[in-house]
């Protein structure tokens, strides 16, 4: 009792509202179930490793550990609500002008950061390291010293580790003060970031560097939306708001600077706004991938109110606002009061749905099609084996690097899917909330592990021309490979023309027969009408659609 009257003793308020805001943050994760990605992350750290399909491992570790303490939705949530609360003291430690009353009214402002506190995503660990990062980089600048220098190449390698977006942060304060490449402790402090990093970047060589792929060519949209903008431009007033978002984004960007690490900190927020502000002219781009500008947006506004001596008035009226719309978030986080509205529906009845389909699956394990985040919730919450498959007009994620088909390989498995007329239906689960439709394969097969690669990614052909293919047979199973002697696998090709799938074409090649040579010749026949399209190679083991085995080839068709 007498340490805890200490603690509110030195600095009651401050305190008591980080008090508070842990405690909230610990009530909603409890309550809320778990969000999709939050169950695939969830799987990630029940196969620890240096990196992943879509993330680096900050965030499976960080719910292994909690996991570790607590076999619920508050393990998987845990160390994140203990980084959010962290956030908080770290930036009120980096503010030089303190006014505390002032930063619990732009903390009220900004209603992501109170509800999306406790989401188990790589974004929270991110924001945590960024912010360490800003003020390691500021003590660096005031003194350069051996222990500033070690802990600045460490917060630069925990913050690659959380999420990738790190780096830009990085090319921004170097933008921002071209001095630092004077420095050779800077240098010696990026010889620390890239030591620690390795693991990862071996891990990203090893896998033919499946994130970079992803994040800089499969995400890529064939044609340009101005959806893209408007959205990502939206997305960035309720991701810093909800009401507040357009006021705390200018004063951020109005700020006047007094010194070198306030002038990085206005690079970092106006950089990476622009920087994903052009990447929708390739994309769709996630709201959420800028919050790591939180700390700037923060300390700048913070400073902008109190050097201009701006009316407070409109936080006054705005975060009383953005209040009732976090209570209302938080109530319904927890209870769908509004079940005729989907609003976030993955965070109810998920125990319901997969408690159904286990009775159905009667000790099956059950396979999803294109989907990762079913099979995720599915072994969250049931404990029972599951996997995803990805057709060939998907997408890959991390379940394409991992070999529970191996697992799976000739026994009896439920196969589920969201199209009625996509497999013969053996069976279906339709729920108010869900409608999934099954079939029960009495030798469960598939291959999603061999890959095929080609130095070819764009190529120009004649309409109807006669196409020769050269592909690398890449067998990523550790173990000797099963068929079904009834069934052998063959191989062939796919068009994509914008949305629409062309019919896939079955060649006479047999997959036993490919995986016994390093690389083998394919015959392809071009399109008949112009146009840009995508070519990709599968293994066709009916009655499964044909698998993502390869990636996109563009043919511009003349």
């Amino acid at each position: 009792m007498k340490a805890l009257r200490r603690f509110f003793k030195k600095d009651q308020y401050k305190n008591l509202f980080l008090l508070l805001w842990l405690l909230l943050g610990l009530l909603q994760a409890c309550y809320t179930e778990l969000m999709d990605d939050e169950a695939y992350y969830w799987v990630y750290s029940r196969h620890l490793d240096w990196g992943y399909f879509d993330h680096p491992p900050m965030i499976a570790l960080l719910i292994k550990m909690g996991y570790a303490l607590f076999h619920n939705e508050l393990g998987v949530r845990l160390l994140v609500v203990l980084l959010n609360v962290a956030t908080l003291w770290l930036l009120q430690r980096m503010l030089p002008q303190k006014d505390n009353r002032l930063y619990y009214w732009l903390l009220g402002a900004m209603g992501a950061m109170q509800v999306g506190g406790m989401i188990a995503v790589p974004d929270l660990p991110l924001i945590f390291f960024a912010t360490y990062f800003f003020l390691v980089y500021r003590n660096f600048l005031q003194k350069q010293n051996w222990k500033n220098t070690l802990l600045l190449g460490l917060s630069m390698a925990l913050m690659f580790y959380s999420k990738y977006h790190g780096i830009l942060l990085v090319f921004f304060i170097v933008l921002s003060n071209l001095n630092l490449l004077r420095v050779f402790r800077f240098y010696v402090a990026v010889a620390i970031t890239t030591v620690l990093f390795f693991p990862h970047l071996y891990w990203q060589y090893s896998h033919h560097f499946p994130s970079l792929q992803y994040h800089l060519v499969e995400r890529n949209a064939v044609v340009y939306q101005s959806a893209f903008t408007t959205d990502y431009l939206i997305g960035q007033v309720l991701l810093f708001g909800p009401v507040a978002g357009w006021l705390l984004l200018y004063y951020g960007i109005a700020c006047p600077l007094k010194t070198a690490f306030e002038r990085g900190l206005k690079y970092c927020l106006i950089g990476v706004l622009l920087f994903f502000l052009l990447s929708t002219l390739k994309g769709r781009v996630e709201g959420n991938w800028t919050v790591m500008l939180f700390t700037p947006v923060m300390y700048l506004a913070h400073q902008y109110i109190l050097r201009r001596r701006v009316s407070r008035k409109p936080l006054y009226i705005l975060v009383p606002i953005t209040l009732l719309i976090v209570i209302a978030a938080r109530i319904y986080l927890v209870y769908d009061f509004i079940p005729g509205i989907r609003i976030r529906p993955e965070v109810h009845n998920n125990k319901n749905w997969t408690a159904r389909l286990q009775q159905q699956a009667a000790g099956r394990p059950v396979v999803f099609i294109n989907s990762y985040q079913l099979p995720s919730k599915y072994m969250f919450y049931t404990g029972e084996t599951a996997y995803c498959v990805n057709d060939r007009a998907s997408r890959r994620n991390q379940y394409n690097f991992w070999d529970t088909e191996t697992q799976l390989w000739g026994k009896p498995a439920l196969v589920v899917f969201h199209q009625e007329d996509y497999l013969p239906v053996t069976d279906s689960l339709i729920l108010p909330y869900i409608r999934l439709h099954e079939y029960a394969s009495p030798r469960y097969y598939s291959y999603q592990l061999i890959q095929f690669e080609t130095n070819t990614a764009t190529r120009a052909v004649k309409t109807n021309a006669d196409l020769h293919f050269r592909l690398a047979v890449k067998n990523n199973y550790a173990s000797s490979i099963a068929y079904d002697t009834a069934n052998i696998p063959l191989i062939g090709y796919s068009f994509l023309h914008l949305e629409d799938e062309l019919p896939p074409v079955k060649t006479a090649l047999t997959l036993p027969a490919v995986l016994g040579q390093d690389s083998v010749d394919i015959a392809v026949k071009a399109p008949a009408t112009p146009g840009l399209y995508k070519l990709k190679f599968s293994v066709f083991d009916s009655p499964l659609p044909p698998t993502h085995n390869s990636q996109n080839i563009t043919l511009n068709v003349q």
